[in-house]
């Protein structure tokens, strides 16, 4: 109709704008009179706009949800309590991914600042030299003792708290949260929330992530030396399975004796070869870290020990002392932090941990007799083989070649294609 027109033609812009207005006018003078819906709304709003009222409407939305659902029968008090705890599991995501960024950037300052101030106090000691006798050399004498022992200190605290290690914690712990989020997301998605095992289950993995990723450093900060290296535990110590059924129940819940047999082979390989594997990957890591770690402070101590006997007797190997000491102390310095050898050492730890987690997991649902209180047979041989980056042919191929005995005394390949 024309009078349709009218408002479009009424918010246009140009040369041609009055023109249009007045044939639109015209054109309404001799339509016949009709009234305009109340739904009509001309697309005159911007993009911003727009996207303010679908966040208001949305908030209404959840607004009247809460309300409509604010009873107090026990199924919507489970449901309220399950994303009480995905809000928090959702907090912890961005409070470790804050703090992990904290902690690489006191990683690369204190880096730098050592270097600085140990490089400062090695010229300094090389001046001396050349500066004659009395206050000058007196001055430059105690300039370069006190930097080389400012740098002995902040080696100490850089050492024993490993910035770069602290960093891949902190990452580590954000990548679990958000699968943790995920996961809950899906099992609402999924699923009809209304048992308590369920709320009890998502706390014990939301606390164990945090007694094995915790935040403060002063007396819950993870050991950076340990006497044993273990794989990395951010899982209960008792997972409890949830009965949840996916449409039909399909015979034998998709288990079979081959297909447990394959998942037996799998755990074996896992251990055998994943496991040990980092594990030692580790305790390599760790002897290194741990000699760098002390030959920081000691090199940077030595230098200002030969600092302090500038201009005496024996200035001349004070001064090869003071300043090779300092040269070797950048060095291993950045070796140790700019080589980040404590995050190495986290990493491998970490994988440990996931291949271990694995070869729970499988154990657990191959030790239920009864297949129905199994999670899907078909489905957890694609988490399988996805997690381990194998297809499912591939996964096959690998539990044959373990179960056979000349494969089983000559495998060399692990488990897993992503690590």
């Amino acid at each position: 109709m024309p009078i349709l027109q009218a408002p479009i033609f009424l918010y246009s812009t140009g040369p041609f704008s009055s023109c249009s207005c007045r044939r639109s006018i015209r054109a309404t003078a001799n339509a016949p009179k009709t009234q305009m819906s109340p739904l009509f709304i001309p697309p005159i709003f911007s993009r911003g706009l727009a996207e303010e009222l679908e966040k208001d409407h949305n908030s209404l939305i959840n607004l009247n949800t809460s309300k409509r659902q604010s009873t107090n029968t026990p199924e919507a008090l489970v449901v309220a309590k399950f994303y009480a705890i995905l809000e928090a599991v959702a907090d912890r995501v961005e409070m470790h991914k804050n703090i992990g960024a904290q902690r690489d950037n006191w990683n690369h300052l204190l880096l730098t600042s050592i270097n600085s101030i140990t490089l400062t106090a090695a010229t300094i000691a090389g001046l001396a030299t050349t500066g004659g006798t009395g206050a000058p050399l007196v001055a430059l004498k105690l300039s370069s003792t006190l930097l080389y022992l400012a740098a002995t200190v902040m080696l100490v605290v850089m050492n024993k708290i490993q910035p770069s290690q602290l960093g891949e914690e902190q990452r580590n712990a954000a990548r679990l949260f958000k699968q943790l989020y995920r996961e809950m997301q899906t099992t609402i998605s999924l699923y009809k929330v209304t048992n308590i095992d369920v709320i009890n289950e998502a706390m014990e993995k939301v606390l164990a992530l945090d007694k094995a990723y915790p935040l403060p450093l002063l007396g819950a900060m993870i050991e950076k030396f340990p006497k044993t290296v273990e794989p990395t535990v951010w899982w209960p110590p008792k997972r409890q399975r949830r009965l949840e059924r996916l449409g039909e129940e399909i015979d034998g819940n998709g288990w079979d004796g081959k297909l447990e047999e394959e998942m037996r082979e799998i755990v074996g390989v896992l251990k055998r070869k994943d496991v040990a594997e980092y594990l030692r990957l580790s305790q390599r890591a760790l002897k290194v870290n741990k000699i760098l770690a002390i030959s920081g402070p000691l090199l940077t101590g030595l230098a200002a020990l030969g600092s302090s006997f500038l201009g005496t007797t024996h200035g001349a190997w004070a001064v090869m002392l003071a300043v090779i000491a300092g040269v070797l102390a950048s060095v291993v310095n950045t070796l140790e932090h700019g080589g980040q050898v404590g995050m190495v050492f986290e990493m491998y730890r970490s994988n440990a941990g996931f291949f271990r987690l694995m070869q729970e997991i499988i154990e657990s649902n191959i030790s239920l007799r009864e297949v129905e209180r199994r999670e899907n047979g078909e489905l957890f041989k694609i988490k399988v083989a996805l997690q381990l980056g194998r297809s499912l042919s591939e996964l096959k191929h690998l539990a044959a070649l373990s179960s056979s005995k000349k494969g089983e005394e000559a495998i060399e390949e692990f488990a897993s294609k992503l690590f």
